[in-house]
């Protein structure tokens, strides 16, 4: 798919995580909740093979969508130790890497995180900035909550809904 003579091309993602239980957490001390690649402190972690990081991981997914290139699953999954607690950030560059070699740039992304805490208003901007930096493109980060309705609104977990545009090089 990623031959498609169409100058442009949106993926759409969701991912979703849940709160790292006390036994996760002690079974991996240390370990911080990192959210739209950046660490936010105090905050219980997501679980994950990787970091949980739930934004980054719906802008990989929505690149990958976009580009034809597969989904986080078939490119990181758990059967690749290689990926195990790695960063969004490092699943972020090595789907920029890989849209960049099959012929593609990406031209923006935008996701919203849905979830009660962290409170991530006053942090939006610097989000945003931090994944564009990583991805090499411009990236909008929003949140917003369920209205205490389903696992985000019981505040059992994250869930981050993403849309990426990559374009073909004149």
């Amino acid at each position: 798919m990623s031959d498609s003579p169409v100058p442009f091309r949106v993926g759409q993602a969701l991912d979703v995580h849940a709160f790292a239980s006390a036994e996760s957490v002690a079974v991996r001390p240390g370990r911080v909740m990192m959210l739209a690649c950046l660490e936010w402190p105090g905050e219980v972690p997501l679980e994950g093979h990787s970091d949980g990081d739930v934004a980054a991981h719906a802008v990989c997914d929505a690149v990958l969508a976009a580009t034809g290139l597969g989904e986080m699953g078939s490119v990181f999954g758990v059967d690749r130790p290689e990926w195990a607690a790695a960063s969004g950030e490092a699943f972020l560059r090595e789907v920029a890497r890989m849209a960049a070699a099959a012929g593609w740039r990406i031209g923006n992304a935008t996701v919203q995180v849905v979830g009660n805490r962290p409170r991530m208003a006053a942090r939006l901007p610097e989000a945003g900035a931090r994944m564009s930096a990583v991805l090499g493109a411009p990236v909008s980060v929003s949140a917003t909550t369920s209205d205490h309705l389903g696992f985000t609104g019981r505040g059992e977990g994250l869930a981050a809904l993403a849309s990426a545009l990559v374009v073909r090089p004149a």
